[in-house]
C-alpha cells in the first residue's frame, strides 16, 4: 500500500532529522571541545565514533524487525528513541559520557534507512524520484545541522543545539504515531509479486553494490563530518564567525542535495549503470583539485564535491527496489547498511588523527584514492540487457 501524503512527508521529515542529529556533534565539536578541558577538536572526534559503528550495525535487527515485527512501530520508536537520545546528549558533562550517548543515539538512528525508505516506496510508481526527494530531505537535515546548530550554538550554547532538535523528533513521533495505520501483518507475511535474476548476475550486484557503499559511505563520513572543520581552516583571515561558517557550509549541502532530484529522475528513465559511472567519475578530480584549495575556490570545489558524493547515494537504493522483493527489503537494507557504515564509521574515527597529523590535503587524497575505488567497481556493473527481472516460480497456494 502507498503510504498517504501525511505519512510519507513524516517519513521524508524522519531521514532529515536521521542525519542532522548525527552531525550536530561535528559542528560544535570545537565548542564542545573548549567546554570539556580538551585542547583540539581532533582529539574529541573519536569519541563520536561509536555513534556510527552503531548507525551501521544497528541496521541489521533494525531490517529485520523491520520485515518481521512492522515497519510502522519501528519508525515510531525511531523518532522517541532520537529524541530521547539527543536530550541526554544535551545534559552529558564529559568526553565519554558524550560518547556514550552518542553511541545510544547512533542505536536508533540506524532505524531509519532498513526501515523508512523500504516503507516509502513500497508500491511506488516512480521509485527513483520518490528515493531521489527522500536522499534530497535527508541532505537538507545535514544543511540544516551546519546553518542551526551554527546559530544555537553562538547564541544559546551547544546543549541548545541537541536539545531543540530533541523535541522536535518527539512531537514527530506523536504525529507519526495518529497519522500512520496500523499494519494488519507484517511485510514479511505479505503475499507480492516475485521477481528473480539469473543466479550470477545477482551475486555480482550484491557484490559491486556493497564494496560501493563503503566506499560511498566512506567518503560521505569523511566529507560531512569534517567539511566544517575544513571551511575554518581554509577561511581562516577571510571568515572567522561560527554562524556565517555555518550559512556558507549549510549552503553547501542545499545545493548540493537537489543532485538527488536529478539523479532519481534518471534512474526512472534510463539504465542504472550508465548514471552511475556517469556521477561518480567526477569525484577524484575534483577531491585532487580541493586538496591545494583556498578561501572561496575551495568553497566553489565543496559544492561540486558534494554534489557528486551526494548524487552517487540513490543508487544503491534504487537497485534495492528494483529488484528485491518488498518482504524482504528491509532485511537486505539493513545488511548492506550494516556492513557499508559499520565499515565507515572507521572515517569518523580517524578523522580527527589523520588530519591532526597529516592535515587535511592527506585526507582528501585519501578520498581521491576510495572513489577510484568506486569508479572502477561501477564500471564492472552488468549492462541494462543482463539486469532485467525475469518472474519467479509462483508461490504455492
Amino acid at each position: 500500500m502507498v503510504p498517504s501524503r501525511g505519512v510519507a512527508a513524516l517519513l521524508n521529515l524522519g531521514h532529515a532529522i536521521d542525519h542532522m542529529f548525527l552531525l550536530i556533534f561535528a559542528t560544535a565539536v570545537t565548542t564542545i571541545a573548549a567546554e570539556f578541558g580538551v585542547q583540539r577538536w581532533e582529539d574529541l572526534m573519536p569519541y563520536s565514533a561509536g555513534a556510527f559503528l552503531l548507525f551501521g550495525l544497528g541496521s541489521l535487527p533494525a531490517g529485520r524487525l523491520g520485515d518481521l515485527w512492522g515497519r510502522r512501530a519501528m519508525m515510531v520508536l525511531f523518532f522517541f528513541g532520537m529524541g530521547a537520545s539527543a536530550l541526554l546528549v544535551a545534559c552529558t558533562q564529559g568526553p565519554w559520557s558524550m560518547a556514550a550517548a552518542l553511541t545510544l543515539l547512533g542505536a536508533f538512528s540506524s532505524i531509519y534507512h532498513p526501515v523508512g525508505i523500504p516503507m516509502l516506496v513500497q508500491g511506488a510508481r516512480n521509485p527513483g524520484i520518490t528515493i531521489g526527494f527522500n536522499g534530497l530531505v535527508g541532505n537538507l537535515g545535514i544543511a540544516i545541522a551546519a546553518l542551526v546548530t551554527g546559530l544555537l550554538v553562538k547564541h544559546f550554547g551547544w546543549r541548545m543545539a541537541f536539545a531543540l532538535p530533541g523535541l522536535v523528533s518527539i512531537a514527530a513521533g506523536v504525529a507519526f504515531a495518529v497519522v500512520a495505520p496500523r499494519e494488519t501483518e507484517p511485510p514479511a507475511r505479505r503475499t507480492a509479486k516475485v521477481v528473480s535474476l539469473p543466479r550470477a548476475v545477482m551475486l555480482r550486484i550484491v557484490l559491486i553494490m556493497t564494496i560501493t557503499a563503503i566506499t560511498g559511505s566512506l567518503l560521505f563520513n569523511f566529507t560531512t563530518n569534517g567539511n566544517g572543520q575544513l571551511l575554518r581552516e581554509r577561511f581562516a583571515g577571510i571568515i572567522e564567525d561560527p554562524a556565517t561558517l555555518g550559512l556558507l557550509l549549510a549552503s553547501v549541502y542545499a545545493v548540493a542535495s537537489l543532485a538527488q532530484i536529478v539523479v532519481g529522475r534518471l534512474i526512472d528513465r534510463y539504465p542504472l549503470k550508465r548514471i552511475y559511472v556517469g556521477v561518480v567519475m567526477l569525484q577524484a578530480p575534483l577531491l585532487l583539485a580541493a586538496a591545494t584549495a583556498q578561501g572561496w575556490w575551495l568553497f566553489i570545489l565543496q559544492v561540486a564535491i558534494m554534489v557528486s558524493i551526494f548524487g552517487a547515494i540513490p543508487f544503491t537504493d534504487a537497485m534495492v527496489v528494483r529488484y528485491v522483493d518488498d518482504r524482504m527489503r528491509s532485511r537486505v537494507s539493513g545488511i548492506r547498511i550494516g556492513v557499508s557504515f559499520g565499515v565507515s564509521s572507521l572515517a569518523v574515527w580517524a578523522l580527527g588523527p589523520i588530519v591532526k597529523a597529516s592535515g587535511f590535503q592527506w585526507l582528501l587524497l585519501l578520498m581521491a584514492a576510495i572513489a577510484v575505488v568506486t569508479l572502477a567497481c561501477a564500471s564492472l556493473l552488468p549492462d541494462a540487457s543482463q539486469t532485467e527481472p525475469r518472474p519467479a516460480a509462483p508461490d504455492p497456494a
